[in-house]
């Protein structure tokens, strides 16, 4: 599972192998590691939740976990829908209606990429449905 951060938007893209394990176990995992201790690795998590109403990510304990509801995440997961999309408002954020006032969550499935042929993701990705990259 991949990880993009930019800004106030979080994009995760998970490829074959970890769709078909996130139908499974209704959540995956990926740590980077900076050093040896806890304090210094981040985790990502996205996980299905029976009692999520929407999209939504929290940070705690150097750890993400974005939330999906358990509906939302089945149907995505056994159709070819490619992605799911939430905007989740700042918690005592601004809300002027400015992009800082909300966080933007995208969840995707990995496509392959066609301009990149030795990319070692493309044996697991997605076929890509318009033939370009991106």
């Amino acid at each position: 599972m991949k990880l993009r951060i930019r800004g106030n938007s979080l994009r995760l893209r998970l490829l074959r192998g970890e769709v078909e394990q996130f139908g499974k176990t209704g959540r995956i995992t990926e740590t980077i590691r900076f050093g040896t201790s806890a304090a210094t690795q981040l985790s990502y998590v996205l996980e299905a939740d029976g009692e999520a109403r929407q999209i939504s990510a929290k940070f705690s304990d150097n750890k993400v976990t974005v939330m999906i509801p358990d509906q939302m995440a089945r149907t995505w997961i056994e159709s070819g829908q490619v992605s799911l999309m939430s905007d989740q408002p700042i918690e005592n954020g601004e809300q002027n209606g400015t992009s800082e006032s909300v966080l933007k969550i995208l969840i995707e499935k990995d496509f392959v990429c066609l301009d990149r042929e030795d990319d070692p993701d493309n044996i697991d990705a997605f076929p890509h449905p318009t033939g370009k990259c991106g």
